[in-house]
Parts: structure tokens; C-alpha cells; sequence
């Protein structure tokens, strides 16, 4: 008896608990997949306007104009007997200092800069999709103030554009009669309007539904995990202890 005993205790002949199946869970509520999908959807649509040049139109030489902050659509050049012709392509300036005006060139940083953290923002939400306890309460709160940021500097920028159409080159798109916040011809692009617009979304709606994204940790369920494993080998034990 006492042998089979102690071949019973043998640890290698204790049954070994079924593994459970390894299932993807979130570390976001219902709410905060919600905010995950918005969060993407607004840090796309900035940064794709941000980088088209449909932020104004204009005409010149008889050609449709189009600008953003540091790219353009159609400009002019010295062709044979030095007169203008227009090159019909679309492109970003030489250089940083080639942007027509100051405040163009701010526009570019701060929303450049505000993109960047919205779709930082971003990713990490889409993770936190598929990764458990990786964003928690107190997490999902600081990344949307992240996005008020981000989506603050994206409006600083819509803001200063106006600032850059008393410049020579936009004047000449816009029938030189443009002035700060003055269009002239011109009027604004879609491109404009839907980065202001992504911004705004990410400042409001976004930043108000990181503060219910994450779940609250749980250490309660852990330990009692921990408890229930540890008495389904006693109960094993102290079967096979038993003649």
C-alpha cells in the first residue's frame, strides 16, 4: 500500500491540467473600440490632407492652381523667349525656405508636427485592440491628451494658413487682389476643410472617449486563478494519499 502510495504522489503521474485555448482578448471596452476605430479615422484624414496640395485653388495663365503648405499643383516657368508657360504636375517645394510665406512654413511644422501624434495615438489604440492589458484607465486618459494636443496643433495650422495669402505667389494665383484671410479669386480646397475637421473630431469626440477605453485592472481575478489552481492539486493529493 505504501508503495502504491508513493508511486501515486509521484508528481510525474499527477493529471496535468487542459490547457485552455489561447484566445485574442482586448484590452479596450466596448467604448474604447469605438475610440480606436475614430482615432483612426480622424489621424488618416488629417495626415492624407495634410500632405494634398487641394488646400486653395486658383488659376493663372489660364490654368487651374492648387496649394497646401509646402506642396503646389501647376506653376509657372520661362519657356523660350522668355515667356510664362505653365507646367502642368504637382510637387513639393526645393527646399523648406522655398515655401512662399513665414507663416506657411509654421503651418507646415505645427501640423506636420500634430499629424505625427495623432497617428502615434493611433496605432498604439489599434494595438490595444489585440493585445490585453496594454491600455489601461489611467493610459487611455493620457493618450487623449495626446490627441487634444495633436488635434490642437492641427488648428493652430488651419489657423495660421490664412496668414500666408499676401505672399507674391499666391497673389498672382489669386487675381492680386489676396490679402491675410482675404482670399481674392481664390477659394479653399476640401482638403483644407477636412483637416480642420479631423482635428476638431480628434480634439472632441476622440479625447472624450479615451477617459472610458481601457479597462480597469483586476488583480482580484488573477489571485483567485491562482487559488483555484492551487486547490485542484491539493484535492488531487490528497486523493492519492488516501488507501
Amino acid at each position: 500500500m505504501v508503495t502504491y502510495c508513493i508511486w501515486c504522489c509521484d508528481p510525474t503521474h499527477l493529471p496535468i491540467p487542459a490547457e485552455k485555448p489561447v484566445t485574442m482578448r482586448s484590452s479596450l471596452t466596448m467604448v474604447g473600440t469605438l475610440w480606436a476605430f475614430l482615432s483612426l479615422v480622424t489621424a488618416v484624414t488629417s495626415s492624407t490632407s495634410y500632405f494634398l496640395p487641394y488646400w486653395l485653388f486658383g488659376s493663372q495663365l489660364g490654368k487651374p492652381v492648387s496649394f497646401s503648405t509646402f506642396r503646389r499643383c501647376n506653376y509657372p516657368v520661362r519657356g523660350e523667349g522668355h515667356s510664362l508657360i505653365m507646367v502642368e504636375e504637382c510637387g513639393r517645394y526645393a527646399s523648406f525656405n522655398a515655401i512662399p510665406s513665414l507663416a506657411w512654413q509654421m503651418c507646415t511644422v505645427v501640423t506636420g508636427a500634430g499629424c505625427a501624434l495623432l497617428l502615434l495615438v493611433a496605432l498604439a489604440a489599434v494595438l490595444g485592440c489585440c493585445m490585453e492589458e496594454l491600455i489601461s484607465r489611467m493610459m487611455g486618459r493620457c493618450m487623449g491628451a495626446a490627441q487634444f494636443v495633436g488635434g490642437l496643433l492641427i488648428s493652430s495650422g488651419c489657423a495660421l494658413y490664412p496668414l500666408g495669402w499676401n505672399s507674391p505667389e499666391i497673389m498672382q494665383t489669386c487675381g492680386n487682389v489676396s490679402n491675410q484671410f482675404q482670399l481674392g479669386t481664390c477659394q479653399l480646397g476640401w482638403a483644407y476643410y477636412c483637416a480642420g475637421g479631423g482635428a476638431a473630431a480628434a480634439m472632441l469626440i476622440c479625447t472624450w472617449l479615451s477617459c472610458f477605453a481601457g479597462r480597469n485592472p483586476k488583480p482580484v481575478i488573477l489571485v483567485e486563478s491562482i487559488m483555484r489552481n492551487t486547490n485542484s492539486y491539493a484535492m488531487e493529493l490528497d486523493h492519492c494519499l488516501k488507501p
